[in-house]
């Protein structure tokens, strides 16, 4: 393994994204080789010993998974009340951080990686990394939500902004909103629902970036094509080395 720089070392053993490494360094709670580590010093993880605050860090090799999260599962690394985690479905899952939550009542796509650069970059509002979802709800005729759902709504006090919407009928006076975000707020789909009068039924994400959840079944996954990779770093401006 070739030399990096230390805070992307950090990064890519999943310990904290690049900026926050740097705050761990210049606080002096690493170390290279028993001695403290310095902003910008490389390292080679492979002959060298880095610990934080005390723990060895061990870089993982680079992992990207596309997950199919099933209803009922929570996006955590261990639950309080015992319910079935995402990683639970992976059984090698060492250094796999998952990029962005769903709560526990929707389905669809998660992305899994050992790359926590990446996960700081495709989480962050700067990126503008688009997500794609459908929902199944009702309380309001299909012509009224469609009107509703071109109008500017304001969430918890900022606007939401779709980059696409599309409302069509659904069964049973139902109705079914594709709704295309660049913004990854806790549960900011449903809110927007709910600001426009509507009871969600089903959720699910079908796309983060260019990559989509296609024919995964639920509870399944899948490692990324070399292709989704290439296009997933380009989205967040990285060369894909830099992880």
């Amino acid at each position: 393994m070739s030399e990096m720089r230390l805070q992307r070392a950090l990064a890519r053993a999943g310990v904290a994204s690049r900026r926050a490494a740097e705050t761990l360094i210049t606080d002096g709670k690493v170390r290279v080789d028993g001695k403290p580590a310095t902003l910008g010093m490389k390292v080679d993880p492979a002959t060298q010993k880095i610990t934080v605050r005390g723990r060895a860090v061990r870089l993982q090799e680079r992992r990207w998974l596309a997950f199919h999260k099933p209803l009922g599962v929570v996006t955590t690394a261990s639950d309080e009340e015992g319910r079935r985690t995402v990683l639970d479905f992976i059984p090698n899952h060492a250094g796999l951080t998952y990029v962005g939550r769903l709560d526990v009542m929707t389905t669809g796509l998660l992305l899994l990686t050992t790359d926590g650069e990446a996960v700081h970059r495709l989480t962050h509002p700067r990126y503008r990394v688009p997500r794609r979802y459908t929902a199944l709800v009702h309380g309001r005729p299909t012509a009224e939500i469609a009107q509703a759902a071109a109008q500017p709504l304001v969430v918890d006090g900022r606007p939401v902004a779709p980059s696409d919407v599309r409302v069509r009928p659904g069964t049973q006076g139902r109705s079914i909103v594709d709704v295309t975000l660049t913004e990854g707020r806790n549960r900011i789909v449903r809110k927007w629902a709910e600001a426009m009068g509507l009871k969600v039924d089903r959720l699910a994400r079908l796309a983060y970036g260019p990559v989509r959840l296609g024919d995964l079944p639920p509870g399944r996954y899948r490692p990324l094509t070399p292709k989704e990779e290439t296009q997933l770093y380009k989205a967040i401006r990285m060369t894909g080395e830099e992880g």
